[in-house]
């Protein structure tokens, strides 16, 4: 049983930090693009990936349509301003600063993404395993286009600092608290705070995941 309430008290601050995060991954993508000194086309694209990539990648898989930027074309005007105003604004001075500084919001734009994807794939009818992998991937997936097509290894994959996993496992408390008959908004609140909190202790304690030791 999946609660769905588009137009419930609190869309106003699901709607805020959706923002904030999506602000947060274009900006992550402008950063990158910067340092492989992209003009500005490839600037807007890498931060569009980083941004869209991994919502639209999960409404691919769900066949679901129009694209959620096709649907607010604001998002995409929002992103050519941002990355202008970036341009212009931003020196190389800025980018480690600001790079470890948008590790915060990205952290709670995971968690955010994570629970949303969740909520679309149990909406669309998909089972548990399926809808929590579709959060992992709206989560993840911009991160991992922008490095790809800025001839990275994805930092997702290479970090070791706990990122996908944190996903993965806000997802299920999505599934749980759905299962238990909480509303919506506590699901998301549960799912997204459990994500979110778990990268910045990841974060903030230096954890990391143990990384292939060739013998």
């Amino acid at each position: 049983m999946v609660l769905i309430h588009p137009l419930n008290a609190l869309s106003t601050t699901h709607v805020v930090v959706e923002i904030l995060a999506t602000v947060a991954f274009a900006l992550s993508g402008i950063i990158e693009g910067a340092r492989k000194r992209l003009d500005v086309v490839g600037i807007c694209v890498v931060a569009g990936l980083a941004a869209f990539g991994g919502g639209t990648v999960r409404d691919i898989l769900l066949d679901r349509r129009p694209f959620f930027w096709a649907e607010h074309a604001a998002w995409l005007w929002a992103l050519l301003a941002l990355t202008l105003g970036a341009m212009f604004f931003m020196r190389a001075r800025h980018f480690a600063v600001t790079a470890r500084a948008m590790q915060w919001p990205d952290a709670v734009g995971l968690g955010l993404f994570s629970a949303s994807g969740t909520r679309v794939a149990l909406e669309a009818g998909d089972p548990a395993i399926v809808a929590v992998l579709m959060g992992v991937i709206t989560s993840v997936f911009g991160g991992v286009l922008r490095d790809i097509v800025c001839n990275e290894i994805p930092t997702a994959f290479k970090d070791h600092r706990p990122y996908a996993v944190c996903a993965f496992l806000g997802g299920w408390v999505f599934v749980a608290a759905d299962a238990l008959g909480a509303s919506e908004w506590a699901a998301m609140l549960a799912a997204g705070g459990t994500a979110s909190a778990l990268r910045l202790l990841a974060l903030w304690k230096n954890y990391k995941l143990p990384a292939w030791q060739p013998d």
